[in-house]
């Protein structure tokens, strides 16, 4: 087990958003989960935490009322090496009430921030131009960062 977890605090969908997660990032597994006994804040029997491994990253989370909305200051990267997969994880996390950001960031439908980027993106944006046309980008386009970066400084 790795000494330092994301913990992510939702209100009362740490499930659906668990199975959900499990779907888009193919072999991921859920580890452990507590569910409440007589002593707990909610009901008998229902989720109160859920352990998760997206992809190898171990992930915790917690049915913990509301409060403490998710918000976009913090967020995942996940790296891609071509641009379908970079096409695939955009459209599955931003499908049914997921929302475009910028510069490759989105808002999934539980309000997780993700940023899908190529695996080289620190590269390629340290040239301005690659910059410059990141700038304009919703979904990244990693031909279009790739041929700006190209370009005379």
């Amino acid at each position: 087990m790795n000494k330092i977890t994301p913990f992510l605090w939702f209100n009362d969908n740490a499930e659906a958003a668990a199975d959900f997660y499990l779907t888009v990032f193919p072999g991921s597994r859920k580890l452990r989960e507590l569910r409440c006994n007589e002593a707990g804040p909610l009901p008998v029997g229902a989720l109160l935490a859920l352990d998760l491994e997206l992809n190898g990253q171990p992930v915790t989370l917690l049915n913990g009322g509301p409060g403490h909305p998710l918000t976009d200051a913090f967020s995942f990267t996940v790296h891609c090496e071509t641009q379908a997969e970079i096409d695939r994880y955009w459209t599955q996390l931003t499908a049914d009430g997921g929302s475009e950001i910028a510069c490759g960031w989105l808002t999934d439908k539980f309000g997780l921030t993700w940023q899908i980027v190529p695996a080289e993106i620190y590269s390629l944006v340290s040239h301005p131009a690659a910059m410059r046309a990141m700038m304009t980008m919703k979904k990244l386009d990693i031909a279009t960062l790739q041929q700006s970066a190209k370009e005379p400084k």
